[in-house]
């Protein structure tokens, strides 16, 4: 069979097969079978992941009970609040929670469980008591000092006198 593209043996169909990215091309059958059993199987599990919580009763408990996960910091993780963290007692603290707002508690009262149980770093934004004073205080006053040291600095290089020149 002669070829037109120049190279002998190798008919013109197959040849274009390949270069244009046929089936056999890059992967053959059983490693595309492989492949697609391996991200079925990805997808199945990311899929067995997700959080499927059932909706609470009344909207007013579920908006209550969004607001605590996002307030509530995850003692485990520390950075993260327990809507966002996946550490089995950030799991248990949830499902306390949301047993909590299913028997009508209020925000108060679920807030004042957890500053009991887990103290002032429970929550993102601690009450302002006494031993949190420097947290609220604090930014504010390292603020105004940072600004007095930069007053000072440019007051002072103001009347530093200016190099004559010979």
């Amino acid at each position: 069979m002669k070829s037109c593209s120049g190279s002998e043996g190798i008919p013109l169909g197959a040849k274009a097969s390949r270069l244009r990215g046929g089936r056999d091309a890059l992967l053959p059958k059983r490693t595309r079978a492989v492949v697609a059993a391996a991200l079925l199987t990805l997808v199945a599990a990311s899929a067995a992941a997700v959080d499927t919580e059932a909706p609470l009763q009344t909207a007013e408990q579920q908006s209550l009970y969004r607001k605590l996960l996002e307030e509530v910091r995850c003692m485990v993780c520390q950075n993260q609040n327990l809507a966002d963290s996946d550490a089995p007692l950030a799991r248990d603290m949830r499902r306390e929670l949301r047993r909590m707002v299913e028997d009508g508690a209020s925000e108060s009262d679920v807030k004042q469980f957890l500053l009991d149980r887990y103290g002032d770093f429970a929550l993102y934004r601690p009450r302002l008591a006494p031993n949190t004073l420097l947290l609220w205080i604090g930014p504010g006053v390292i603020v105004v000092l940072a600004l007095g040291a930069i007053a000072l600095v440019i007051r002072r290089r103001m009347r530093m006198p200016i190099p004559e020149e010979d």
